[in-house]
């Protein structure tokens, strides 16, 4: 049978003010390993997750990246599977804003921290894979970038 590609979203607030909800579409048929880690902490199945964390590393006119489900101060990680996780391919590219990849701090350290880029990455990062695709990304992204460039706490 196919693989279906799940479909998850965040609710992203700025000061407790809603800015809007971003979908990811999740790429099981390609990373699937990655996409359940993905699955399972944005809804937090297996007792923690991403519910209540922050985008603690913001980059302007590159990325935004959250997941720290164990610190979220960026200085944490956790997977289902344990700790870390093993890469598994690097085949989806970086193709512009929305894009959904794994943060890591080498081979085989994928956890919960995850980026969403803001902009076109071509020909970027081979050691950090891609998971997922956002939609509205495009829209909620720039207040982000402009509440970070404004001086204000991540």
């Amino acid at each position: 049978a196919d693989t279906v590609n799940p479909t998850m979203f965040f609710d992203i607030t700025v000061d407790g003010e809603p800015l809007g909800r971003v979908s990811f579409e999740l790429f099981a048929d390609k990373v699937p390993k990655a996409a359940e880690n993905f699955r399972a902490l944005s809804i937090g199945e297996k007792g923690f997750g991403c519910k209540g964390s922050s985008f603690h590393r913001i980059i302007p006119g590159f990325m935004c990246q959250g997941g720290n489900v164990t610190r979220h101060n960026g200085a944490g990680s956790r997977s289902i599977y344990g700790e870390k996780f093993e890469d598994e391919n690097f085949i989806l590219k970086h193709t512009g804003p929305g894009t959904l990849s794994m943060a890591n701090v080498g081979p085989n350290t994928s956890g919960s921290q995850f980026f969403i880029c803001t902009a076109r990455l071509s020909g970027w990062m081979a050691s950090v894979w891609s998971l997922g695709r956002g939609e509205k990304a495009r829209t909620l992204w720039k207040p982000c970038t402009f509440w970070v460039q404004e001086g204000q706490d991540q």
